[in-house]
């Protein structure tokens, strides 16, 4: 085979597979639009997004190892680190470098849940702990689960803070009260996801300050809110969440979400030269090249985090405000419009771009909407918004939720999406909550009942729990006469899902979840 008919062979089962990933695309929801509310962040602005693969398509095939021999890695990466730092209130390296002056210092991650496992690692290195001997850390219990994940993967303790049940925020003096000698990082929240809290960092700061080590941490996880918060309407004269409180000793910032560049770009911030370097891997005690990688990764693309620097060149200050503008405007009058949907109530929450919806107990059974089958509706019809189980603890249960991330180019839809939102609580209004899928009576009742320990399903193998979650996430459908077991069926909607997640303790959902993914994914 000759080079020219390498090529030609390489172009065209190229064409056939692209042709082949647009089919799969179709099937897949709009990542532009508006109308996925969560895990996307759509700006609105087509000429953004060619921007941002204008950049991709220019830093194609730079390693992002070695800013030594791609001296474009290191200008992109401190840009980036530059601009957010300025935004969430950090000043640049200086004389004096100390725990808790002024210096911070940054690296650009693959996402949110890097930046924060960089975090803990750093607390856990700084408190001069190692794995496994105790060192824990101390968050609300509304702190996204890149926390838990940390916690499991480097040897620390995770100990969550319990929250009011009816707002879902946390008292700075319970998270306070929960620091001990073991302790290396407290953490809140910029806000919390579930609902859209911010913590009181500024009261937890303090208190670190006055009782507790210097050397413990206080992570602000501003993934979300740290490229728009800053610019919300109103938030002049604020209280501070940011790096403006010298306890503060990181903040994490995803550019992906509100930074409207595309996926694969975050931002950790560490206050002093020590905090930020001791996450870093480093050696030189193998025969190949010196190693020094400030991420978890070796080897990484440019391409993300090229994208995200135009993106934010091109928006400067004046087109994010306005972007935040636009999030803002639209989180209000969706705020407004659900809130009189009857049998939903829109949870507490704090000014940003997210909010979520519950079952209002407060109108009789049969005029209440539950949210897991209102999200289920709204799917049905378009609107693609995400469902929440409900969390127990001591002081009183969290309530089931859904929840909505609100965008720029949502401003564009609110009356679709209203109008989707009410017709979904129209169909399901008065339904009672939903029920575990079949499949999982048997074992939910056996569990109740006490014929069944949890540890005898955490004892399962693997092939039999992912036979049983493969078998209860079908249902036959009820229209087509199929008898049980039938070959023609339909999936079983979320609601069934988080009402088995909500009947189980959370080591036997985390089994059910995992067995879940794996049963859409293996093929």
């Amino acid at each position: 085979m000759t080079l020219d008919d390498l090529a030609a062979r390489v172009q065209d089962r190229g064409e056939r597979a692209l042709a082949g990933l647009a089919r799969l695309r179709e099937a897949d929801p709009p990542t532009t639009g508006g109308r996925v509310l969560s895990y996307v962040y759509d700006s609105g602005l087509a000429e953004l997004d060619e921007l941002a693969i204008r950049a991709a398509r220019l830093a194609h095939g730079v390693n992002g190892l070695d800013p030594t021999v791609f001296a474009s890695v290191a200008e992109i990466h401190g840009g980036i680190v530059a601009r957010t730092r300025s935004i969430l209130g950090g000043v640049g390296p200086q004389a004096g470098d100390g725990p808790h002056t002024g210096a911070v210092y940054g690296s650009v991650t693959s996402g949110g849940t890097e930046s924060c496992l960089l975090a803990c690692l750093a607390a856990r290195e700084v408190c001069g702990r190692a794995p496994g001997d105790g060192g824990t850390i101390i968050a609300p219990v509304t702190v996204h689960a890149a926390f838990r994940k940390a916690a499991h993967l480097l040897g620390l303790r995770f100990q969550g803070v319990e929250v009011d049940p009816d707002s879902g925020r946390v008292a700075a003096a319970d998270l306070l009260a929960a620091v001990d000698e073991n302790t290396v990082l407290v953490v809140c929240s910029a806000p919390s996801y579930p609902t859209g809290v911010i913590d009181p960092v500024a009261e937890v700061a303090g208190g670190l300050e006055a009782e507790h080590d210097p050397g413990i941490g206080l992570h602000v996880d501003a993934c979300l809110g740290g490229l728009v918060l800053p610019f919300w309407p109103g938030s002049e004269g604020s209280d501070p969440w940011d790096l403006r409180i010298a306890r503060v000793t990181s903040v994490s910032a995803d550019l992906h979400k509100y930074g409207f560049a595309p996926k694969g770009t975050s931002v950790l911030l560490s206050r002093g030269r020590q905090r930020h370097r001791a996450s870093w891997f480093a050696t030189v005690d193998w025969p190949g090249y010196p190693v020094v990688n400030p991420t978890l990764s070796g080897s990484r693309p440019l391409e993300p985090a090229a994208a995200a620097w135009v993106v934010l060149e091109a928006l400067g200050e004046d087109g994010q405000r306005e972007l935040v503008a636009r999030t803002a405007r639209a989180t209000r009058r969706l705020v407004a419009g659900l809130s009189t949907i009857e049998g939903l109530t829109v949870l507490d929450r704090d000014p940003g771009p997210l909010l979520a919806v519950a079952c209002d107990e407060t109108v009789p059974e049969d005029r209440r909407v539950h949210p897991h089958h209102w999200a289920d509706a709204c799917g049905r019809h378009g609107i693609a918004v995400q469902a929440q189980p409900a969390y127990s603890q001591e002081r009183g249960a969290l309530a089931s939720s859904s929840h909505l991330t609100v965008t720029p180019v949502t401003d564009r839809i609110v009356d679709e999406i209203l109008h989707v939102g009410t017709l979904a609580a129209d169909e399901v209004r008065g339904m009672p909550a939903p029920v575990p899928p079949s499949g999982f009576a048997d074992v939910l009742d056996a569990l109740a009942s006490g014929a069944l320990s949890p540890a005898d399903i955490l004892a399962l193998p693997e092939d039999d729990i992912h036979t049983m979650v493969s078998a209860a996430l079908t249902a036959p459908d009820p229209d087509d006469g199929t008898p049980s077991g039938g070959d023609d069926r339909v999936e079983t909607g979320m609601a069934e899902l988080l009402a088995a997640i909500e009947r189980l303790q959370p080591d036997l959902g985390e089994r059910l979840v995992r067995a879940y993914l794996a049963a859409v994914t293996e093929i």
